[in-house]
């Protein structure tokens, strides 16, 4: 995470919102949120259909906004 950590804190300090993507899923998208600060947005778009077709859409959305609750 320590590269990801050190372009936060340049984005941050460059006045720049932090979005992340590309292989984020349900394994690691949890961790990436909770370990890197100012976290604006995620794009998962490929990972949630993905994970639509083994899960069903509304509870793929369910396990997402899971893995996003602060705790």
């Amino acid at each position: 995470m320590a590269p990801f950590r050190t372009a936060a804190a340049i984005a941050a300090a460059s006045g720049l919102g932090l979005n992340a993507g590309h292989d984020l899923d349900l394994g690691n998208l949890g961790y990436f949120q909770r370990n890197l600060p100012g976290l604006s947005e995620v794009s998962i778009g490929h990972a949630l259909i993905s994970d639509a077709l083994r899960y069903g859409l509304r509870e793929t959305v369910r396990l997402y906004l899971e893995q996003l609750r602060p705790g």
